[in-house]
């Protein structure tokens, strides 16, 4: 069942002036309720574009956005509660922080809402939990803490509102390895326990063939297709032709199958190729353990 949906939707910039470009050329798409989409494609790609329709932060030029299939600027005004029901985290969320506390700033979107003490409150410690941020760490000013821990308070101060959709535009920009897999391992933690609909934006096919159902690839404004994830990765050349590059492992895995040492070469992630390196090594009488 589609919850989030794009008819035509055409987005330009400087329209009239010889500044103009189009952003976004006539995308229809269609994005299931629940589970990981995420999306890709070079710079200027029209990505950032996409998604700022989703949550009525750019209004179409022409086409429709729709949630749970209602045009959400039917009338010409901007659909009652939409960004409380469509979350948008930007690139670098913990600039957005301004509150005297990590518990206010938390708390900022629940009460906005206009939800009891009670209930913000439960969700400001269900959120924060999440996150690993302990009470004292509520208490203090959120310009005392590191990067990193500035980047999960804006994250759980979003998810506190609980949306039924939550984009990430870059989640992880900027932070270490480590850093970037516990943003997504929580992201897909939060997905898995709530039911929500989660869209990332991101420039990296590792993570994304790592976290993602489904991938939206953008290529000049346009949509090049909308697939689950080893569809689009089994379509490496056109990636490549497109300025886009593929998980390392799929590159190695293409080499290896052209000199037959594999079978697959449809291969994103190290667990899938540690698996087709073991199918392949019983196959040819080979002892897996060595």
């Amino acid at each position: 069942m589609s919850i989030l949906q794009t008819e035509n939707l055409t987005c330009v910039y400087g329209k009239g002036t010889p500044f103009e470009r189009t952003a976004v050329d006539n995308v229809s798409l269609s994005i299931e309720k629940g589970g990981i989409t995420g999306i890709i494609g070079h710079t200027g790609s029209g990505k950032s574009t996409l998604i700022q329709h989703f949550n009525g932060l750019l209004k179409p030029c022409s086409g429709r956005v729709l949630l749970d299939g209602k045009d959400i600027w039917e009338g010409g005004k901007i659909m009652p509660g939409l960004r409380f029901r469509v979350g948008l985290v930007f690139q670098y969320p913990e600039y957005q922080l301004f509150e005297e506390t990590v518990y206010k700033d938390i708390a900022f979107g629940p009460k906005n809402m206009k939800l009891d003490q009670a209930e913000t409150d439960a969700r400001v410690h269900e959120a924060a939990e999440l996150f690993g941020i302990d009470e004292k760490m509520l208490a203090a000013s959120p310009f005392e803490l590191s990067g990193g821990q500035k980047r999960r308070v804006a994250i759980a101060g979003v998810m506190a509102m609980r949306p039924e959709v939550l984009i990430f535009d870059e989640p992880a920009a900027g932070l270490d390895p480590k850093g970037r897999r516990a943003v997504f391992d929580i992201i897909g933690k939060y997905s898995r326990n709530t039911g929500c609909t989660v869209i990332i934006v991101s420039h990296s096919m590792e993570d994304m063939a790592c976290i993602a159902d489904r991938l939206v690839v953008m290529n000049r404004g346009s949509l090049f297709c909308h697939c689950p994830v080893n569809e689009v990765f089994s379509r490496s050349d056109e990636l490549t032709g497109m300025g886009l590059d593929v998980p390392q492992v799929t590159k190695v895995f293409s080499e290896l199958k052209k000199r037959g040492l594999a079978e697959d070469d449809n291969v994103y992630t190290v667990e899938q190729a540690v698996n087709s390196i073991m199918k392949f090594l019983r196959k040819k009488g080979g002892d897996p353990a060595c």
